[in-house]
């Protein structure tokens, strides 16, 4: 065995030592130091000089990585892949009864586990690159931990990770050992290409793309969040020289190894975050991070989840930029500003804090700890998405109500799919009278078993489950997939017989579904053979809440089931389409709908059977559109169907609807007259100066007390335009204690007698109650007037003959010997008909001039 040199082979005996005296051990070694490859090599050859059997499993986050340790491993040994080291993923497995080594994906040993966690056979995990917190890993984590605690106290577990933040998972895996194998790392220099103004990511990507070509040597190595922008960046590119390849999980298998070959001439190759740290790809010396990152995240509020697109954290990009020096010094181009490195988060947020749980739940629910409280976690499931995932199998019959598994949850986790999409297969069938010689025929000029047909319901599952790539219908999608002879389609059509294997081996459906007809025979619309009723009854049986329909004949926007707006991407195909059954949408930053990414044409007869336990049939009595509303409706969650008006609906909802209408218009929709306003002004200062029992009247405690005051016209009233008939300064009085009425005149008095005999109004409606006069009426006045019960000065506005402000003053005995003397000398040449006397306490009040009193 020719073994390269690499700081892991290093160390791996230190790692072989710790594992036979303590069990479990952690890893760190960054990327490019041979842990992937050398130390599963390592542990095989020491368990056999120990005499001890038992395969080494390597579990890996993704299909692309395990395929590639597995390669790599076998060629090291100079063996083909399934003679020592095989490897099983998803829909591929090569193995052999030889095999000692096992690279399989993270999901793949977590149904392993679940279906014998005794795991026989199997002498140690070792769980490769902890440090990228992808659910599935956390997962099986936990469910190792769990066996090998109660089970298997003789199970190895080594982690490992490419990060140095390994303390909590030492301390996991019982305070054991950590071995550091040092990166022999070559000088990367980092370099900064920002977009220029109005440039697009991905075009700054291809600009610097080819810069990078022109700086270096070797090959080139872009980090792009997804397939859609590898492609966009790939038709960018004009290249004539230079092979430009794409590397992401969605590739054949052939595709991807190419990616990882090197070839004859210089290459681009378009990666995802598949090539972030498992992955070695030979003859890079330089890389292009987009800065982008793709995660997934769960807007809780509209019930969208799915891929969100983010800023890649520091610890991702340097990462990434160490792919530039690991065969020699390098370039690293970053497509941001050097100055926004300082504001990126440091780590990656874990999965499990930020994904969809329903899948979680129901691998839980199945380890009988439904709640995962008994499980050891790197971090535990956050309690409200973990509560939603368990309500979503409640509603597929998957849990009971107290989180046990049900026969037909255990089928659904079985499957290996989100359970949506597990449902949606072994409901389908029922639901659309399909057979297995539907969509999935074989295109022209395919052979052999890739040319045999395949389940249509497990070839529209197997597409949801790939995702939109570049269609957003459903049925346009299938009809490429049909006569497509490209790679890509003939691995999703083996994708579909082997989830139509999979159906068939759990034994179908254990009566209707909750949601489904339970119905057989013909398909809608057609014969059960790929018509489009087919595909639209499968997608809904995955995602009901999604049924959509189009808000008007105008419109492209559609209102779902579960109450959220969407809108079809223009040239989409589907813009007649009166329903929609939405595979995926994603709701876009300063988008007020959600867009909608792959639907499928319906009808309301499909949207009605298939979500049947979403169809309710109400009387609703509302405050619309600024009155009550009262109508019978008939709705499929938030889409209404049909509606009637009520035309004697019941007078206690009639109210509630009422008080709703107070509520929204804030009292507007009472009248308020102009003696209804002073009084609630006079309350209100009673209640501000005094407090109990003078009423608070401010807007939330009217509405709070609305029984108390507005008996009992509110519960006879039976629209908007009754209640503006309600004399409210009336209503008001209903809050004063009777014995406290007859003070309101004394301690809040709606007008005051001033000396000239006239009686002005008192304004509450400021802080301070203010008593707007004429200068001249008040002589003769030694004190101001108080009112509350002799506690509040009134606060006089002393006006000039013209009726405007000439002093202010709550003290008039005060103001005669400091304020008069200024306002009489500025006022009196102005006003001289008007009386000024020297002595204003002794002086006879006027309401006129000289000549008239």
């Amino acid at each position: 065995m020719q073994v390269p040199e690499l700081p892991a082979g290093a160390v791996a005996g230190d790692v072989c030592t710790a594992l036979a005296a303590d069990g479990a051990a952690v890893l760190v070694a960054p990327p490019g130091t041979g842990k992937t490859t050398l130390v599963p090599l390592a542990l095989a050859q020491a368990f056999d000089e120990q005499g001890r059997g038992g395969r080494i499993v390597v579990a890996e986050p993704r299909r692309l990585a395990a395929r590639a340790a597995a390669a790599r491993m076998a060629e090291l040994l100079g063996e083909p892949v399934g003679e020592t080291v095989g490897y099983a993923v998803r829909g591929d497995r090569r193995t052999s009864a030889r095999t000692r080594i096992e690279v399989v994906t993270t999901g793949l040993l977590v149904r392993r586990v679940q279906h014998d966690p005794e795991l026989p056979g199997v002498a140690a995990v070792m769980l490769d690159e902890c440090h990228e917190r992808h659910l599935d890993a956390d997962l099986l984590l936990a469910l190792l931990l769990d066996v090998r605690a109660g089970l298997r106290d003789d199970l190895h577990l080594l982690a490992t990770s490419a990060t140095v933040a390994s303390d909590r998972l030492a301390a996991l895996l019982g305070d054991c050992p950590v071995i550091t194998a040092d990166a022999r790392a070559y000088p990367v220099d980092v370099r900064h290409s920002p977009p220029v103004r109005g440039e697009r990511p991905d075009a700054c990507v291809a600009r610097t793309i080819t810069t990078a070509l022109a700086e270096t040597d070797g090959d080139v190595l872009a980090f792009l969040p997804g397939a859609a922008e590898i492609g966009r960046v790939t038709r960018a590119l004009d290249l004539p020289d230079v092979d430009v390849l794409a590397l992401h999980g969605r590739l054949s298998a052939a595709r991807q190894d190419a990616a990882l070959t090197e070839g004859p001439r210089r290459r681009v190759v378009l990666a995802t975050a598949v090539a972030e740290s498992s992955l070695t790809v030979p003859g890079v010396r330089a890389v292009v991070d987009s800065g982008l990152s793709r995660v997934p995240r769960v807007d809780h509020r509209r019930g969208l989840s799915g891929l969100v697109t983010v800023r890649a954290p520091v610890a991702i990009a340097e990462q990434r930029a160490g792919r530039a020096g690991r065969q020699g010094p390098g370039v690293a181009y970053r497509c941001w500003p050097e100055y926004e490195t300082a504001s990126l988060p440091a780590y990656p947020e874990p999965e499990i804090r930020t994904a969809e749980l329903s899948r979680l739940a129901l691998e839980l629910a199945c380890w009988s700890t439904p709640d995962g409280r008994a499980l050891s976690w790197w971090d535990p499931p956050p309690d409200g998405p973990l509560a939603a995932g368990a309500e979503l199998l409640r509603t597929l019959g998957a849990i009971t109500g107290d989180g046990t598994v049900t026969a037909r949850g255990t089928r659904l986790a079985g499957v290996g799919l989100h359970p949506r999409l597990a449902r949606a297969l072994l409901d389908g069938v029922d639901e659309t009278g399909a057979d297995e010689a539907g969509i999935g025929a074989a295109s022209a000029g395919e052979t052999g078993a890739d040319a045999a047909g395949a389940d249509p319901v497990a070839e529209v599952v197997a597409l949801l489950d790939a995702g939109a790539a570049g269609a957003v219908d459903v049925d346009e999608a299938l009809r490429e997939l049909r006569r497509s002879r490209s790679a890509d389609a003939s691995r999703l059509r083996r994708e579909a017989r082997r989830l139509a294997g999979l159906a068939g081996s759990a034994g179908g459906r254990d009566g209707a579904a909750p949601g489904g007809s339970g119905r057989s025979g013909a398909a809608p619309g057609g014969s059960g053979r790929g018509s489009s009723g087919d595909a639209a009854a499968i997608v809904a049986l995955a995602y009901p809440e999604r049924l959509a329909r189009r808000r008007d004949a105008s419109s492209q926007v559609y209102l779902m089931a579960g109450g959220t707006a969407v809108e079809l991407p223009s040239g989409s195909g589907l813009a007649d389409a009166e329903w929609l059954a939405v595979a995926d949408a994603t709701r876009e930053p300063g988008r007020a709908h959600g867009v909608v990414r792959l639907a499928a044409r319906a009808d309301e007869e499909l949207a009605t059977r298939v979500a049947a336990t979403l169809l309710t049939e109400s009387d609703e009595v509302t405050w619309t559109g600024g009155d009550v509303t009262a109508r019978s409706v008939r709705a499929l969650g938030a889409i209404t169907l049909a509606e009637r008006r009520l035309p004697d609906p019941d007078p206690r909802r009639v109210r509630a609807a009422l008080l709703d209408g107070l509520r929204e218009e804030e009292l507007a929709v009472l009248t308020w007259s102009d003696g209804a306003v002073r009084l609630r002004q006079r309350l209100a200062f009673l209640h501000a100066r005094l407090g109990e029992p003078w009423p608070d009247v401010g807007v939330g405690a009217l509405l709070a007390r609305a029984g108390d005051w507005l008996e009992p016209e509110l519960s006879a009233a039976r629209s908007r335009a009754d209640l503006a008939r309600i004399d409210t300064a009336s209503a008001l009085r209903r809050l004063v204690p009777w014995q406290e009425a007859r003070r309101l005149d004394a301690l809040a008095p709606e007008r005051i007698e001033v000396p000239s005999g006239s009686s002005i109004r008192v304004d509450y409606s400021g802080d301070d109650p203010v008593l707007a006069v004429k200068l001249q009426e008040t002589f003769g006045w030694r004190a101001t007037p108080r009112i509350a019960g002799g506690t509040v000065p009134v606060v006089l506005h002393l006006l000039s003959p013209a009726g405007r402000p000439a002093a202010v003053t709550s003290d008039v005995d005060s103001f005669w010997d400091t304020g008069y003397a200024s306002v009489r000398a500025e006022l009196r040449g102005r006003y001289p008909k008007h009386p000024w006397p020297d002595d204003p306490r002794a002086a006879t009040p006027t309401r006129g001039t000289k000549r008239r009193t």
